[in-house]
């Protein structure tokens, strides 16, 4: 890909499927990531990395459905990673050929202490494999991205040296990665700036930054290389990602749109999309979005001091540099349905919050919304978003919770039993005591299932405001080692908890067949590592 007509144009390349995914406890399965990639085009997203294709069979057919995917004119560009290896680099291309923008972007480490402590290799054997996997991948495509991982504690002259390699062999992006998250912004723009004397060709690719934010850096490091030359800039929404995460796309691109008389850059982002984004990425994910986290928290537009409220009732740019607006957020109160809404006004209403659907799973979505529309006076856009997502959520193989029953007091333990269907259709029941009736339901799913599946989180939210609001529960739990994530939504805590939970353990245990395929498939090939 060469360097944007428009010098002041950034490209987004939004890796929440990819590096996101590596988060603790996300386990999305192929529909739900195909419902974020869809999310990411109406976003305006220029690639979306769908995924590491080699690490399991279940994420190549993940980032295979993303790639085969109808997103109208506006066709992202779907990128599949690959190490430098010949059997990943066959993987990704395999995944994403069938894209009508595909990339394959292949990496490996430069800095010394990745070479010697996890590659085990030497500088020159790393020469050689940069140069082979771009050499092989521009075989298959035209769009190649090569990344020099950890680079930012890399020596710049054997680096420069290995990107140099990777554009003589047709690398049409080169990414720098903070891996670590360990530059700051003056090195960063300053490394760039070095790698440009050493790299004359640098100028005639597209420059690429992937900053990590484990010292809080991320989006500050992104801008200085924006600043230092860089075109490309490589994030996630809600900032999720390895340990403290990516630089958060929602920053990103609203740094530069708020700032852009100063900055002089732009996205081809439809900024109005970004809330709802962050809501469906949050929502699937099972990570909650922080209240004062910048653009999408819920405090980023609230106003608590006295001062502060009067200053934005006379003029709201006394204290708010953004309009909410601008974000999406007045999408939230847009649409309002109740009890005697039907199907159509649901469909038209899912249509504008960007869901598409048809046949059964409209009717099992009709379904539902009238058994909450019972129970609450007026269906709002969020309610909708969350049971929609809700009910995506139930498509997922695995366990599923058909009922339970709760006898709670304060005299004695609350006991509680259940019943959930097992993969292959039994019935299964379980009963089993507890501390309060949530522990109970826990412990008695576990009994149902014969899983020893432990908490690790659990977190109440209200989907809206009101003594009638929608409760969403999100759950992790680990099963042997492996965690998993799952959400429930419902106007009863009770059972949106133990949907949630049922959930979560079946995401467990997918993921452990998933990893017992993937070890099994990769026996001749070097572990997977954890990418840039």
């Amino acid at each position: 890909m060469t360097p944007p007509d428009d010098p002041n144009r950034v490209l987004i390349f939004d890796t929440t499927l990819r590096d996101g995914e590596q988060s603790p406890g996300i386990s999305l399965n192929a529909s739900e990531k195909l419902e974020i990639a869809q999310q990411l085009a109406r976003l305006g997203v220029d690639i979306i990395e769908a995924g590491f294709p080699i690490a399991s069979p279940g994420d190549f057919e993940g980032v295979q459905g993303i790639a085969r995917a109808d997103y109208g004119p506006a066709h992202p560009i779907v990128a599949g990673l690959a190490r430098t290896h010949v059997a990943d680099v066959d993987a990704a291309y395999n995944a994403v050929k069938d894209a009508a923008r595909p990339r394959i972007h292949t990496f490996i480490s430069t800095s010394d202490i990745h070479i010697e402590h996890q590659l085990q290799s030497t500088r020159e054997d790393v020469k050689g494999q940069a140069r082979a996997a771009v050499a092989h991948a521009k075989r298959y495509l035209d769009d190649v991205e090569f990344s020099p991982m950890d680079a930012t504690r890399a020596d710049i002259d054997y680096t420069a040296e290995v990107i140099q390699i990777a554009i003589d062999e047709g690398a049409t992006t080169i990414n720098i990665p903070d891996t670590v998250g360990y530059a700051v912004p003056e090195e960063y723009a300053a490394f760039l700036a070095g790698l440009y004397e050493r790299v004359p060709g640098l100028r005639d690719v597209v420059l690429s930054v992937h900053c990590h934010n484990d010292l809080g850096l991320a989006v500050a490091n992104t801008l200085a290389g924006l600043r230092a030359g860089a075109r490309q800039v490589e994030c996630a929404v809600n900032g999720i990602g390895e340990r403290a995460g990516n630089a958060s796309i929602e920053e990103i691109i609203m740094l530069l749109h708020t700032r852009q008389a100063d900055v002089g850059l732009h996205t081809g982002a439809n900024t109005r999309e970004i809330a709802r984004t962050s809501r469906m990425v949050s929502r699937l994910t099972g990570y909650p979005v922080q209240p004062n986290k910048a653009i999408v928290g819920r405090n980023a537009f609230a106003h608590e001091s006295g001062i502060h409220q009067d200053g934005v009732l006379k003029e709201r740019r006394t204290y708010e540099i953004m309009d909410a607006e601008t974000v999406g957020l007045d999408d939230v109160n847009s649409i309002v349905l109740g009890k005697h809404s039907g199907r159509h006004a649901l469909a038209q209403a899912l249509t504008e919050l960007g869901f598409e659907l048809k046949g059964q799973t409209l009717n099992t979505a009709f379904q539902r919304f009238k058994e909450i529309a019972d129970k609450k006076k007026q269906v709002t856009a969020m309610d909708l978003e969350a049971l929609v997502t809700d009910e995506l959520r139930s498509e997922i193989a695995g366990y599923t919770l058909e009922w339970f029953d709760v006898e709670a007091s304060s005299r004695r333990p609350p006991h509680a039993t259940v019943c959930v269907t097992g993969p292959d259709g039994d019935q299964l029941t379980g009963s089993f005591t507890g501390d309060g009736p949530v522990d109970a339901i826990f412990h008695a799913i576990n009994a149902a299932t014969a899983v020893d599946a432990k908490l690790r989180e659990f977190r109440v939210d209200a989907v809206t405001g009101g003594r009638d609001a929608l409760g969403e529960t999100s759950v992790q739990v680990e099963v042997a080692g492996v965690s998993g994530a799952g959400q429930g939504v419902s106007t009863d805590i009770l059972e949106a908890a133990a949907s949630a939970y049922v959930r979560a353990l079946s995401a467990a245990v997918r993921r452990q067949g998933a990893l017992a395929e993937a070890e099994s498939a990769s026996a001749e090939v070097p572990e997977v590592v954890r990418a840039p």
